[in-house]
């Protein structure tokens, strides 16, 4: 087990955001967590990456008890976060920069696998919303943690865009198969990509479900248009619409 969170609670003042969270990442999986909007999904990620204590719980990674440190996750926020006076290249190598030598060579392969070959030396501002998030996912797949946790990377996106860089994340997952922890609000997307979805409750949130996600790899959207995706989707729709209407 890569990642294991037991037993966490924490709250800002009188405000209990999160009650005795429990999940966990296997080493190599893809595990996404779904809940009503001020659930609390990222302030789990703040105290993943150490930028929160928890009140209470344990948060461990390969075995070793992290709360409240920080550099041990690769993290992707939901945007691109790109330095508009750095070229795409020198954007791509920040963390690995941060963290001693960085592999320009490495770097410029996995542009080029993402296509974005002929861009390492533009800007920023030359680029799609897609293109940024592609940079800002491989600048934190370089960073060589061993967990991301990207948080809504994709909810700025128009919907084909999204379906694309879906499919893009996971060509580039199945090569590399590095553990993934995501924040999402599209139950659709959480389906798609995932092979587990932890479902959260309304505030103070605790797990409300553990979906074992149960399509094979490699995926491709027609999947979407199956029976089986459609009556998952309806079952975790109803979990949440429970913490909504309550």
């Amino acid at each position: 087990m890569l990642l294991k969170i037991s037993e966490l609670n924490k709250t800002f003042g009188d405000l209990h955001v999160l009650k005795d969270i429990n999940l966990s990442v296997d080493e190599g999986e893809f595990v996404a967590i779904l809940g009503p909007s001020g659930s609390g999904k990222s302030t789990l990620f703040q105290l993943i990456g150490g930028n929160q204590t928890p009140d209470e719980g344990e948060i461990s990674l390969n075995g070793e008890v992290i709360n409240g440190k920080k550099g041990y996750i690769s993290y992707m926020p939901q945007q691109p976060s790109l330095f508009p006076w750095r070229t795409v290249l020198e954007n791509v190598v920040l963390a690995a920069e941060l963290n001693g030598k960085p592999d320009y060579e490495e770097a410029k392969q996995w542009l080029s696998k993402v296509g974005l070959a002929e861009f390492v030396n533009s800007y920023p501002i030359e680029l799609s919303g897609g293109m940024k998030q592609r940079v800002s996912f491989i600048r934190a797949l370089l960073s060589k943690q061993n967990l991301l946790c990207l948080d809504e990377p994709f909810s700025a996106l128009d919907e084909f865009t999204r379906l694309k860089m879906q499919k893009w994340l996971l060509s580039v997952w199945e090569e590399n198969r590095k553990s993934i922890l995501f924040i999402t609000h599209s139950i659709e997307e959480a389906l798609f990509l995932a092979d587990r979805i932890y479902v959260l409750s309304k505030r103070p949130a605790h797990i409300k479900a553990e979906i074992k996600v149960p399509f094979s790899r490699p995926r491709n959207e027609s999947l979407l248009e199956t029976n089986e995706f459609f009556t998952i989707k309806q079952q975790i729709f109803q979990y949440i619409k429970e913490e909504i209407s309550d």
